[in-house]
């Protein structure tokens, strides 16, 4: 098979939410004298209940931590180290000035406010729905400079969680790629196939599974692609290609797909030039924006 076919292509840019080049600084999280003598020049992110932060130029804005709080809060998570001074991050009830969440502005945020905010988005969900512990059920408190959080009555201790996730552009190994719509999208928008990795299960079993759940087709040649944190509310989207039979018949077997077709590498290419699911018009394909890893799956296939 030609180097160039669809059997080969690999992911040509670096999935948006997953530039992150923060130093986290593990080994901080417990030293609680260090992170302490380190909140005088500490800077804060604030989030509010919808995930939306301050910006300003294309950066996520941070605030002297004192300026929040005179000592270090409680309710604080650590994030990191950036430029040798500790990055923390809180949720507040409300904002004011230009704000923005990453749906809507993570293609256009540094790689460093990128990283910052998916990780306080990410770290604040988990934080709202681990109040109490899963073990005891008693109330929960936070540890670990918020990586962790420790039952009341018992000291177990609960880290936040990452759902994985396959998600799949599935191709014929020519010059066709699948692409289908849930329900609840609007006509005209489309994306590759995704679903939840269930217990026991292998991400190449999941692939097959899912793929044949949603739209009938058996799936070869699994190949891994790249990952994505995905912070709505915690999921991480592992990336992957596997080939089908086009004349397989497309069924829709457990009703999380309204429709489904084969679109060639031009269609795909069109649509890609046209923007993303907000373009206006009457384009009979949209496609994903940038900040979902299935736009760069899909534009490193449709450049092959």
């Amino acid at each position: 098979m030609p180097e160039n076919s669809s059997s080969t292509f690999s992911l040509t840019t670096e999935p948006m939410l997953s530039r992150s080049p923060i130093d986290r600084a593990e080994e901080l999280r417990r030293n609680t004298d260090a992170l302490s003598a380190g909140w005088s020049t500490a800077s804060m992110l604030l989030v509010d209940h919808q995930g939306r932060v301050r910006i300003d130029e294309g950066r996520v804005v941070l605030v002297p931590a004192v300026d929040v709080s005179e000592d270090r809060a409680d309710d604080a998570v650590f994030l990191g180290v950036v430029d040798g001074k500790h990055i923390w991050a809180r949720s507040v009830g409300a904002l004011s000035g230009e704000l923005a969440d990453l749906r809507l502005m993570g293609q256009v945020l540094d790689d460093d406010s990128a990283g910052l905010l998916v990780t306080a988005v990410a770290l604040l969900n988990w934080h709202r729905s681990a109040s109490f512990s899963s073990i005891d059920g008693s109330p929960t408190v936070i540890s670990s400079a918020g990586w962790s959080r420790k039952s009341t009555a018992s000291g177990h201790e609960e880290f936040p969680r990452s759902d994985p996730a396959i998600i799949c552009l599935v191709h014929d190994g020519d010059d066709h790629v699948l692409l289908a719509r849930q329900p609840v999208w609007p006509e005209r928008r489309m994306s590759v196939l995704a679903g939840f990795v269930e217990a026991g299960e292998s991400m190449e079993t999941c692939v097959v599974r899912e793929i044949r759940e949603e739209v009938g087709l058996d799936v070869t040649e699994i190949r891994y692609l790249g990952s994505q944190p995905w912070p709505f509310p915690r999921s991480l989207m592992i990336g992957f290609a596997a080939e089908a039979d086009r004349n397989q018949p497309l069924s829709f077997n457990d009703g999380e797909i309204a429709e489904a077709a084969w679109f060639s590498r031009e269609q795909v290419r069109t649509a890609l030039a046209l923007g993303d699911w907000t373009a206006d018009g009457d384009a009979p394909l949209l496609l994903p924006g940038s900040i979902s890893i299935a736009r760069a799956m899909l534009e490193s296939w449709a450049a092959n």
